[in-house]
């Protein structure tokens, strides 16, 4: 007897594979456009400033990694731990409160209905579309006549507040929050804070972890800000720093060493900060998906 030829049903058919192929590249190619730099920021720190320039920049020579952080850590007293817990401060505080007001905002708008809550969120998307360098200048007037200028205040108020946060937290909050549960809550005795910090921040946990890391990234990475807004150097961010020691590099060339290396140490906290956080994500998609 001859083999019996199965028709393959409509509904099974499996991706073509030339698409995979095309996708699996697009992807790779996206990932080398990521990594390269940091790849190239690695051998760099490693090297000293005449194998910086007399050597083959994407492979390593003379490796003096260690030899490099010991030195950005030790320079001036060591500055640049002064200039690493201000990042820490400037970024983890003003992202911890700015996650807290766009969850309390988001889902404000979310589960209560009162009027005027279409204008507020248009104002909210209005902010997001203002690029954050437009706002540096009029910020550090304001800040001059309220002589907040030179002082932590003076980068740290700005960043308490994250139009995209709000945004987020908003959609995100009327997805998860069911009104069911607020009303079962209130008949409960519960009151309307109790509530929010109860069941809306449990539940909205995945949209504020990526808030934090968005404006995390952000801070960390702002420059202008803290460019205009400081005076002092012992109140300097890294980014600030490390642009005032790359600055210093046409007379000393010694301090390309100590720019690649501290570039090298700023890169550390954010890396550590994504590999934490990521499980918050896969959490939060795990349970979206069991829900549905």
């Amino acid at each position: 007897m001859g083999a019996v030829q199965r028709t393959p049903q409509r509904g099974a058919t499996r991706p073509p594979a030339a698409r995979t192929i095309i996708v699996t590249a697009v992807l790779a190619l996206v990932a080398v456009y990521f990594l390269v730099p940091v790849y190239w920021v690695v051998v760099a720190a490693s090297k000293s400033t005449e194998d910086l320039f007399t050597t083959n920049g994407f492979w390593f020579a003379g490796f003096q990694l260690f030899e490099n952080v010991g030195q950005v850590f030790a320079f001036d007293d060591g500055i640049f731990v002064r200039w690493f817990f201000n990042s820490l401060l400037y970024a983890g505080g003003g992202a911890l409160v700015a996650t807290y007001l766009a969850a309390a905002g988001g889902y404000a708008l979310a589960v209560y209905d009162f009027k005027g809550r279409d204008l507020v969120f248009g104002l909210i998307l209005g902010g997001v579309l203002v690029p954050g360098t437009a706002t540096a200048l009029p910020l550090f007037l304001m800040f001059s006549n309220l002589g907040l200028t030179d002082s932590y205040l003076g980068v740290l108020l700005p960043s308490f507040v994250s139009p995209f946060g709000f945004f987020l937290c908003r959609i995100f909050a009327g997805a998860v929050v069911p009104a069911s549960l607020v009303e079962s809550a209130r008949l409960d005795g519960a009151g309307e804070l109790r509530i929010f910090h109860t069941f809306g921040l449990r539940m909205m946990v995945p949209a504020l972890v990526t808030v934090f890391l968005f404006q995390f990234v952000g801070i960390w990475n702002n420059y202008l800000l803290p460019l205009i807004m400081l005076a002092d150097e012992q109140l300097y961010p890294i980014t600030v720093g490390l642009v005032n020691w790359r600055a210093q590099t046409d007379r000393l060339p010694e301090f390309y060493e100590l720019t690649t290396a501290g570039v090298l140490v700023s890169v550390v906290p954010l890396v550590v900060l994504m590999v934490v956080l990521q499980r918050f994500w896969r959490g939060g998609l795990t349970e979206g998906s069991v829900k549905g």
